[in-house]
C-alpha cells in the first residue's frame, strides 16, 4: 500500500513546487547581489553572457543609475507616427540583472504603433497624456482592446502581438514598464517584410493570401537594416 502511496506523493510535490516555481522563470531571473552595472567594455573581449558583466562595485557611480532619455519627447516625424525612446540596459547600465526597464511613446495626431511583441517581458502603459485605442491578440486569436485615457494603465502579457493607436487630433504620450532589463520588440511587419535575408516572397504571398507582386512592393518600404 505505501509503495502506490509514493509515487503520488512525489507527484504532489513535482506539482507543488512547479506552481511555485512559475512566477520566478516568468520574467528576468533574480539577481545575486546588491547591483551589478554593466561592463560594456567587456562586450569588446571574447567574454559573451546572457547578459552584460558586472563592473567591480568600487567602480559604479551614481551616473550608472541614472538616466534622462526619457525627458525629451521622441520625433513621430515619420511614416507610422509614433516614436519609442528605451531606457533599458542597453543605455542604463545600472539596470543589469534588476530585471526592470522603461520606454516612452509619443504619438503624433492618430499616430500608430504598430503590431508588435516584447518576447522576453510583460508590458503596463501609464497614459501622461492624450487616450489611445489598445489592443493585444491571445494565442487563440481573440483581440482584448479598449481606450486607454490620460492616468488609466492597461497591460500587455508578455510575448502576445498587441498595438497602440492615438484616438484624437492631439499629440499623446505614455510610458511603458516591463518586467526584462531588456524586453525586445520584434515588430511584426518589420519581421515578415524587413527581414535579411529576406523571407521567401512566396511563402509571404500564400501565408498572407496576397499576390507576390503585392508582396515585393510591400517589401520596398521596409529595407532590411541589419
Amino acid at each position: 500500500m505505501a509503495s502506490n502511496l509514493l509515487p503520488a506523493g512525489l507527484f504532489a510535490a513535482c506539482a507543488v513546487f512547479l506552481a511555485l516555481a512559475m512566477p520566478l522563470i516568468a520574467g528576468d531571473p533574480d539577481m545575486l547581489q546588491d547591483f551589478c552595472v554593466a561592463d560594456y567594455k567587456s562586450l569588446k573581449g571574447p567574454l559573451r553572457l546572457n547578459g552584460f558583466p558586472c563592473k567591480r562595485p568600487e567602480n559604479a557611480t551614481a551616473n550608472d543609475f541614472f538616466s534622462n532619455v526619457l525627458a525629451k519627447p521622441g520625433n513621430t516625424n515619420n511614416p507610422v507616427g509614433s516614436a519609442v525612446t528605451a531606457a533599458n540596459v542597453d543605455n542604463l547600465p545600472g539596470l543589469n540583472t534588476l530585471g526592470v526597464s522603461m520606454s516612452r511613446i509619443d504619438y503624433a495626431p492618430w499616430g500608430v504603433n504598430p503590431p508588435h511583441t516584447h518576447p522576453r517581458g510583460t508590458e503596463i502603459i501609464f497614459m501622461l497624456e492624450g487616450s489611445l485605442d489598445v489592443g493585444f491578440v491571445t494565442t487563440g486569436g481573440y483581440l482584448y482592446a479598449r481606450t486607454v485615457c490620460k492616468g488609466e494603465i492597461f497591460v500587455f502579457p508578455r510575448g502576445l502581438l498587441h498595438f497602440q493607436k492615438n484616438n484624437g487630433g492631439t499629440p499623446a504620450v505614455a510610458i511603458s514598464a516591463f518586467n526584462s532589463q531588456l524586453p525586445g520588440t520584434q515588430s511584426l511587419a518589420v519581421a515578415l517584410f524587413g527581414a535579411s535575408p529576406p523571407v521567401p516572397t512566396d511563402v509571404l504571398a500564400r501565408a498572407l493570401q496576397i499576390d507576390g507582386g503585392l508582396v515585393e512592393a510591400i517589401k520596398s518600404k521596409f529595407p532590411a537594416n541589419y
